[in-house]
């Protein structure tokens, strides 16, 4: 966020504007700067979810007791709400009926061409303010694991260039659909994500990118795959409007409560922790706590294994990722825990993976769980997901009896 914050300021600077930054609740630093330039308009992205919806409903209040107003846009979408051929409302449950009432139908808009020209340059004599540094916010300096799958910085200059490498300069864009189950590496997957997360990348100027190459090059599966990925992020933050709050709630979308999930909270910090004894979930939750990023073939075995195999509340894995994910987007992360939990709007209802044949299909050699696990570095290829199985072989009772500091798994797999 500080990156892309410094980086916004450099590039109103270089043409000739400057950025206010403060440090306090939007409500009132922004009705404060206001008040204080007399500001004819707010213009503010809407936001669907609650505590953002209770900022923007507050300052509007505030707003309006000095006669201005905010004047809302909708840039984080693929879609215009008001293109498509139904209300909000009334949006499809299910992502493949709504796709179906999308594609081929509703136009996609072209970005909005970026300001080249020079600014005005702002007369009000008021402190522009400084970019903070983590230790202006009470956090630690930290170092970018050398392991991360995602060691890029933020900010609009940084999305584009990734952008301009991913579809332009390595075309990586074309391997997409075949590549983005991998686990390691930068380029198994786009890595938009947090780009759009932060509003620093358009998902018109990516959709805007890959129909340019498709001109170029051709089109195949992959190229198609990456404009479905950002269909499903509008249709999860469509469904955060429709459903408000149903979405944060324990029955989800569905209204549906499970009555067999816990809140055993001693449970959920070895998940959460990274201390299983399931070799694959715990390689998962390392790289999440050391870089804040996580595959999406990750995403889907930890949650599945936190719900269907420790019967946890789905609630307590979704807030761990809200609050670890630097690609946190709200409509995007509760949508995908009510899937996998079973209470969102999904025809699938039985969302459960085995997770040691996914281990073993995603990292078959286990230099996956290796890299974040180094100290399964001496258990063998065949035994890697399932190392108390390779400490029997060898005539122990468990692998801490072998001298390996790793857990025994605290539940049962099938292993197959």
């Amino acid at each position: 966020m500080i990156e892309s914050v410094q980086d916004l300021k450099s590039s109103l600077r270089a043409r000739g504007s400057d950025l206010f930054v403060r440090i306090g609740k939007p409500e009132e630093i922004i009705f404060e700067l206001a008040s204080e330039l007399k500001t004819s308009w707010v213009y503010c992205n809407r936001e669907r979810t609650r505590e953002e919806v209770e900022v923007q409903n507050e300052l509007e209040k505030k707003l309006w007791t000095i006669g201005q107003e905010i004047l809302f846009y909708r840039g984080k979408m693929l879609l215009y709400t008001s293109d498509l051929p139904f209300p909000v409302t009334h949006t499809p449950d299910v992502f493949t009926q709504f796709r179906k009432e999308i594609e081929n139908f509703v136009p996609i808009r072209e970005p909005i061409e970026p300001i080249a020209d020079k600014i005005a340059s702002i007369s009000a004599k008021i402190d522009f303010g400084e970019v903070p540094v983590l230790s202006d916010l009470g956090f630690e300096e930290i170092s970018i694991d050398p392991r991360s799958a995602f060691p890029f910085k933020g900010g609009e200059s940084e999305a584009l260039k990734r952008l301009q490498y991913y579809v332009w300069d390595t075309k990586a864009v074309k391997t997409y659909k075949e590549t983005r189950n991998e686990l390691l590496g930068t380029d198994y997957s786009s890595k938009f994500s947090p780009y759009l997360a932060f509003g620093c990348l358009s998902p018109k100027k990516i959709h805007h990118e890959i129909k340019l190459f498709e001109e170029r090059y051709g089109t195949n599966e992959s190229t198609y795959w990456v404009t479905f990925e950002l269909l499903w992020r509008d249709f999860f933050r469509l469904m955060a409007k429709k459903f408000v709050n149903k979405i944060f709630l324990k029955g989800g979308t569905l209204g549906r409560e499970r009555k067999d999930l816990s809140d055993d909270m001693e449970l959920f910090a070895k998940w959460a922790e990274g201390r299983t004894g399931i070799p694959f979930i715990d390689a998962n939750m390392r790289e999440l706590a050391l870089t804040g990023f996580m595959s999406n073939r990750g995403r889907q075995n930890v949650a599945s294994f936190l719900v269907n195999d420790l019967k946890l509340n789905w609630q307590l894995g979704a807030e761990w990722f809200e609050a670890n994910l630097i690609d946190y987007d709200p409509s995007s992360n509760w949508g995908n825990w009510n899937y996998v939990a079973g209470v969102g709007n999904d025809p699938r209802q039985d969302r459960v993976f085995n997770i040691v044949s996914q281990a073993k299909r995603y990292d078959p050699e286990g230099t996956y769980v290796k890299t974040w696990l180094p100290e399964l570095q001496a258990v063998p290829e065949a035994y890697i997901h399932a190392p108390e199985t390779y400490a029997e072989s060898q005539g122990f009772q468990s692998v801490s009896a072998m001298g390996i500091e790793y857990p025994e798994p605290i539940v049962q797999l099938k292993v197959y």
